[in-house]
């Protein structure tokens, strides 16, 4: 009997169950909300973001696994076990190596670029005010964080979560505040899957039922040309300018030239299809495990978190303001919705402006209309990353 109890208590003491704290639990709920809001069909938020991000925060908090294991030490040089080695880690510790060194976001960067068409914006260069216009929300969140006690460092990358663009947070994340990085990169990811449910109430709060009523005219159509030679000159001047957004911009625009070029028809289907599957997976999966209930459920954590909300809010205020006073000005020929999708998330703030126009007028067809300021916000997004990074990197 002894030994039959000895064993029931040793498979007890080695299984998560044992180890399975309060703040393990509420992180495995909060996995199951997003799990649920991805997964539903009257829902599907961002299933793509949304399940790989759900499934790496309920994979971080089961006790025990290691999976999230750093004994070699090579995201943090204080977990360091003596005589251990790389190989030693966490398979999520090592894939998330690529989030750290900023592999990802780039990699991510160049599957954008290769989805994007830049003709919107080519078409209707009064865009790039919306896209600059919905950056508002990072230049709100950096005074209230400063005002709240964090550093310009923190701050800055903080408020970066504004630009609703995820990789632009997790590179700005990893040079300014590395310890900040994995609620700044789980706030921005969930927020970007979320823009179904954050930017519908601001837009029907800020704009009127006439103004969302609104037809807008068919744009020009952009030859060929100006689109090679568009991700060209925009990587030059940025980079000249801001060479801290030179990475983010250059695989951008590269991704883009792949796509338009039309010498490279491989390597932009590879760049569009297989390799931003395989990263999406990686960063997903990976930004999530970085919410272990342990050291996630913190004050400082839940105000970054709050923090990221409102400068995603502001942002989206800020395009809709914008359009707002367009509208007025052109009396009533720029439908204010598209401000909104000002912020980077492309395209799902793009189609969130379609989705709101077709429900007052069914007649309705923003979409290509509201990809100009997208694109422009993904460019603008990568500016301000720049311009912050210029300022309080080291």
């Amino acid at each position: 009997m002894n030994i039959f109890t000895e064993i029931l208590r040793g498979i007890w003491e080695s299984s998560g169950f044992s180890a399975l704290e309060w703040k393990n639990v509420v992180m495995i709920g909060v996995s199951f909300v997003f799990l649920f809001l991805a997964i539903h069909p009257k829902l599907r938020f961002e299933p793509l973001l949304l399940v790989p991000i759900a499934f790496g925060i309920l994979m971080a908090n089961m006790p025990n696994t290691g999976l999230m294991a750093d004994p070699a030490g090579l995201m943090d040089e204080t977990q360091k076990v003596a005589g251990a080695h790389w190989y030693n880690d966490g398979v999520l510790r090592l894939i998330y190596a690529g989030v750290k060194s900023s592999v990802f976001p780039c990699l991510i960067f160049l599957g954008i670029g290769a989805m994007t068409d830049f003709g919107p914006l080519l078409a209707n260069p009064i865009s790039l005010l919306l896209g600059a216009a919905a950056q508002l929300g990072i230049y709100v969140a950096f005074v209230v964080a400063i005002l709240l006690g964090f550093t310009p460092a923190e701050a800055a990358s903080i408020a970066i979560i504004g630009g609703a663009d995820g990789p632009t947070a997790i590179l700005v994340a990893t040079r300014l505040a590395g310890h900040l990085l994995a609620p700044i990169a789980l706030a921005a990811y969930s927020y970007m899957a979320l823009i179904p449910l954050i930017q519908p109430p601001l837009m029907r709060l800020l704009t009127t039922e006439k103004e969302r009523k609104v037809e807008m005219k068919q744009l020009r159509k952009v030859s060929k040309a100006e689109k090679i030679i568009f991700p060209v000159v925009v990587f030059v001047v940025v980079a000249l300018l801001l060479p801290d957004a030179a990475p983010l911009i250059g695989f951008l625009m590269i991704g883009n030239l792949f796509k338009e070029c039309g010498a490279t028809d491989r390597l932009s289907d590879t760049a569009q299809n297989a390799l931003t599957n395989i990263v999406t997976i990686m960063l997903g999966v990976t930004v999530g495990a970085t919410a272990n209930g342990q050291d996630f459920l913190r004050l400082k954590t839940i105000l970054i978190v709050a923090l990221g909300l409102a400068a995603f809010a502001f942002s989206t205020v800020g395009g809709l303001l914008l359009g707002k006073l367009m509208y007025l000005i052109t009396r009533g020929k720029i439908n204010p919705l598209i401000g909104a999708a000002g912020v980077s998330a492309v395209p799902m703030a793009a189609r969130v402006a379609q989705t709101q126009g077709r429900r007052y007028n069914p007649r309705n067809f923003l979409l290509m209309h509201a990809m100009g300021p997208n694109v422009a916000g993904v460019i603008g997004s990568a500016v301000a990353a720049g311009f912050l990074l210029m300022m309080f990197g080291n």
